[in-house]
């Protein structure tokens, strides 16, 4: 008698209790430097690390719809991802208002803070990264995660590039500068996830970022 595996069915729902267990990883390590990085990013009084805090906190409720995604239809993966999107969107135009406030109100941000903050988010972001690698071409669901993780690294380095210029300068400049250019990563990642989105509840087909990669089937002793 054949096993499960001899169908599809069975290869998929293992990929799908990957995806789940690979989700509820990610989601508990963002949550948890969301807390560290927003109390960093108050202490230091820096545009940079309050915009990685909250890039942190839309990844925790993205990785949270996200799980509700999975094995789900192509238009469900869609909307959520449309979600997500929105959520991004929403991080870059927050960004935005920080960074008009500090040049309204310029003061120089605690460099010692930005940096130690931001190794330690690195390395929990490269953490997650690695995590998502294998389902970053799964669908339009997981894609939109990928997408967001890898964000994470941006923002990090950028990060961690401020405390470099501040403690070089002694100016809070090179903070408002990072904050935007950050802010401009989040709009333009938003407009890429929404636009997958939007194609994926319309046509019930998801845009594949490369080829997609084949479900193996493994046959069982008869």
């Amino acid at each position: 008698m054949a096993d499960c595996c001899e169908d599809k069915s069975c290869a998929i729902d293992q990929l799908q209790e990957r995806q789940s267990g690979t989700l509820k990883v990610v989601l508990g390590i963002n949550a948890v430097m969301f807390v560290v990085v927003l109390a960093a990013g108050l202490y230091a009084a820096s545009t940079a690390l309050l915009a990685d805090s909250l890039d942190n906190l839309g990844d925790a409720l993205t990785y949270a719809v996200s799980l509700y995604a999975v094995g789900r239809s192509v238009q469900t993966k869609g909307r959520v991802a449309l979600f997500k999107g929105a959520l991004i969107l929403a991080a870059g135009l927050f960004v935005v208002g920080q960074v008009i406030f500090k040049i309204l109100h310029p003061s120089v941000p605690v460099f010692e803070a930005m940096g130690l903050t931001g190794v330690l988010a690195l390395a929990a972001n490269g953490t997650c990264l690695a995590l998502l690698w294998k389902h970053r071409n799964d669908d339009v669901n997981m894609t939109s995660v990928w997408e967001c993780s890898r964000n994470d690294i941006a923002a990090n380095v950028a990060v961690l590039l401020a405390a470099a210029l501040v403690w070089v300068t002694s100016s809070g400049w090179p903070d408002i500068l990072i904050g935007g250019l950050l802010a401009l990563l989040f709009l333009r990642s938003a407009v890429r996830v929404l636009r997958s989105a939007i194609t994926a509840i319309q046509t019930g087909k998801q845009i594949p970022r490369t080829s997609q990669i084949p479900i193996r089937i493994v046959k069982g002793p008869r």
